[in-house]
């Protein structure tokens, strides 16, 4: 028996081979060129050495800080352009007399060369006058590795005193750059501090003389006078509108009304005719011609008195309130006396609201002259501000003019931060001989190797099971029970597009599904009468096993139902040569909730029924979840011996475990080559029951699990001989059949249906 490791590896090399092959492939290709690389002459390695130069006894201070920087030189300054090229053109003058263009070529050409070769090694600690810098160079030649090595130190040199000297210089020029900037903002300042001396110099010396706060202290007393004043107007305005029991507004409409002398006649008139009226009411009725004429009369007459009301209080009428005939009538009674009364409360109010105004207008000067107090400590403020601002800036300026006196003094006293501390020697490096079979066999080996691990690799990162044994080992690990090891199915005619099953009677793979069958009937005190097959994933072969173990149960006498439950997918009961109601997903509820129209009879195989799947439904969930679902899972039960229910995988929806509560339990479908190992493990995880009692459960109950499609020995019987082969391939789907039927209820109380013919 091969071992499960070796059936795994075999399983990726098949599927990696290619990747083993090129990686081989390109290993012993490497080995190959490298064996073949020509024998290298011997090498020369010239080797000088640069030292930092300490500075000399030096009188500037800008002097020393161009030194301490010119000693944190780095490897791409030595290795710059300018040096390279500078030590190419003096290697090439000597040798050979060329026109300037071909000289500027070659220059190019070496120094390209040179910047590829040489090699410069820095000191590890940084700032440290003792480090050395080296600096080497390979070369057939001796002599020509030691010139190239010294002409590059001398360059290097050079370059450091050309640096130096160029920050110092660089210095010189930025300092003269931003003196006449600075000098012009320093001139700015200046003069922006005695603008603002000139324009705000006035208020500060008020301020601080005293005057504001005397102009406050003296508006503030103003003030004071004029609540006194308005205090004792707003007395005798509460005093008169005490006794005329009017406010000022009421006053001034009573006052207008009483002296005017229209309003005065039609008052009289309208007492005149209510004199009448009283004394004819006496004696006739309301509807007499006479008192008729008079309320006419009054009806006029008031009429005018609101029309003359409004002219005399709004304008002509544009603006008067409406008032009733009575009040007018009240408002202008006043006598004499209560007029001059109510002129008296009209001039107060007038006197008044003058006095309010002379007190806004004082309190408005007393909140600028506040506002204007208050912005003295910002203005003395912005003044300090501005005068340092002319210090600081007269600062920088006497700090640049000092520096610039410095850097012009240290012109004369820069030199170089290196100097050369040892001239170039040169040294042997012996070239290694490699023989081509010696490589190509090691190449060949470390290819092997390099190809087989990888393949390993791969394998296990796909993370899928390559064995039913593995398979096998997950499920014990999880206490998942193994109800069945199912084979692989062998196809020896074309099936197109239909799903291979088990319909023949002698078929070699019932034997499997009906082991499978009475495992199911030794789980538990009470026999399994409703199962669901589920998988973690798609293309596991829970539907193929499904329709095998309905066509096994059938085949051994019991009434058995196949419940298509996958409404997510098409029906596949082409393959048991029958036909799905094209209508059942237009109106999937009434579908599934007329038993005789949805259960249709296998004709191929004996005692064996199918409820079709409608197809893709958009409202699956609602369907499944429905009462009429429901009710055909309670009817099934008692109709049928034994039911069997293809729900989809786990990973694509929750059916399966909607569907558990109206079945006796789950069987989890595995399949070599396509379950993962972490997909099996999440199932098997969420789909384990506790050990409580099945009344009392609180999740799905498990079953146990199937795996499929294994590669186990199956015996193929005929006239001649007995053949062992396993799976070669696994369809789907059928063709159509015309006939269905519906068995008769197994309890005697149940109705009969009768069976129809389509």
């Amino acid at each position: 028996m091969t071992l499960s490791v070796v059936k795994r590896y075999l399983i990726a090399f098949d599927q990696y081979k290619w990747v083993g092959l090129a990686t081989l492939a390109v290993t012993v290709g490497v080995s190959g060129v490298v064996a073949l690389q020509p024998k290298a002459a011997p090498v020369y390695v010239a080797t000088g050495t640069l030292a930092y130069r300490r500075p000399s006894v030096i009188f500037s201070s800008t002097t020393t800080k161009i030194q301490q920087e010119g000693q944190e030189i780095t490897k791409d300054m030595l290795l710059d352009t300018k040096v390279v090229e500078a030590a190419a053109k003096q290697l090439i003058k000597p040798a050979k007399k060329l026109n300037p263009k071909e000289e500027q070529k070659e220059v190019e050409a070496l120094a390209k060369k040179l910047g590829k070769n040489v090699q410069v090694k820095m000191p590890t600690k940084n700032n440290d006058p003792s480090a050395l810098i080296q600096v080497l160079y390979k070369n057939a030649d001796r002599q020509k590795a030691e010139k190239v090595v010294e002409r590059l130190m001398l360059e290097m040199v050079a370059r450091s005193e050309t640096l130096n000297t160029s920050r110092l210089r660089e210095t010189i020029a930025q300092i003269n750059k931003r003196l006449p900037k600075v000098t012009q903002e320093l001139r700015e300042t200046e003069a922006k501090l005695e603008a603002y001396a000139k324009r705000e110099g006035t208020s500060i010396l008020a301020a601080q003389s005293g005057a504001l706060p005397q102009a406050i202290t003296t508006i503030q007393q103003q003030q004071r006078q004029l609540r006194v004043q308005l205090g004792g107007i707003e007395a005798q305005i509460n005093s008169l509108q005490a006794r005329l029991g009017l406010n000022v507004e009421q006053a001034y409409v009573a006052q207008a009304l009483s002296a005017d002398p229209i309003i005065a006649q039609l008052r009289v008139q309208l007492f005149s005719i209510e004199s009448q009226l009283k004394i004819l009411r006496s004696d006739l009725q309301e509807e007499h011609p006479k008192i008729v004429e008079l309320l006419k009369q009054k009806l006029a007459f008031e009429q005018q008195l609101q029309q003359r009301q409004s002219e005399v209080l709004g304008g002509n009428g544009v603006a008067a309130p409406l008032r009733s005939a009575d009040r007018i009538r009240v408002d202008s009674s006043l006598d004499p006396a209560r007029q001059q009364l109510a002129q008296t409360l009209i001039a107060l109010q007038t006197q008044h609201d003058t006095v309010q105004q002379q007190l806004q207008g004082i309190e408005k000067t007393e909140k600028e002259l506040r506002r204007e107090h208050a912005t003295i400590p910002n203005k003395q403020l912005e003044q300090a501000r501005l005068a340092q601002q002319v210090a600081f800036k007269q600062a920088l300026y006497d700090k640049m003019q000092s520096a610039l006196v410095d850097a012009e003094a240290a012109v004369a006293e820069t030199t170089g931060s290196l100097t050369i501390a040892q001239f170039p020697k040169t040294d042997d490096v012996e070239s290694n001989k490699r023989g081509l079979p010696v490589m190509l066999a090691v190449g060949g080996f470390v290819g092997l190797l390099l190809g087989g691990g990888l393949i390993f690799l791969l394998g296990m990162l796909n993370g899928k099971f390559y064995s039913w044994e593995e398979v096998r080992a997950a499920l014990v690990e999880k206490e998942v029970p193994i109800l069945a090891v199912l084979p692989e199915v062998t196809v020896f005619d074309s099936y197109g597009d239909e799903m291979p099953l088990a319909l023949e009677a002698n078929s070699p793979y019932l034997e499997f599904y009906e082991r499978l069958r009475t495992n199911l009937r030794r789980i538990g005190n009470k026999p399994v009468k409703v199962v669901l097959l589920t998988s973690a994933a798609p293309l596991e072969g829970k539907s193929f096993s499904a329709y095998n173990l309905a066509i096994a149960s059938a085949r051994s006498g019991k009434r058995t139902l196949l419940i298509e439950a996958d409404l997510r997918s098409p029906s596949n009961v082409e393959s048991l040569k029958i036909s799905a109601d094209p209508l059942a997903t237009v109106e999937p509820l009434h579908y599934y909730g007329n038993i005789s129209e949805c259960v249709l009879l296998v004709p191929e195989v004996e005692n064996l029924y199918v409820v079709p799947s409608p197809g893709f439904l958009r409202q699956a969930s609602a369907v499944l979840e429905s009462s009429e679902m429901r009710r055909l899972f309670e009817d099934v039960r008692n109709r049928f011996d034994f039911v069997v229910v293809d729900s989809p995988a786990l990973s694509e929806c929750n059916d399966a475990l909607t569907l558990e509560p109206y079945t006796d339990g789950m069987i989890l479908v595995a399949r070599p080559g396509y379950t993962l190992s972490s997909m099996l493990s999440e199932a098997a995880d969420q789909l384990l029951e506790s050990e409580e009692d099945e009344s009392n459960k609180s999740g799905p109950r498990l079953l146990g699990a199937i795996i499929n499609g294994a590669d186990i020995p199956v015996k193929f019987r005929n006239d001649l001989d007995e053949l062992e082969l396993p799976l070669s391939a696994i369809g789907n789907r059928a063709i159509e059949v015309r006939s269905r039927q519906l068995p008769q209820p197994s309890k005697p109380k149940n109705k009969a249906i009768n069976s129809k013919l389509r």
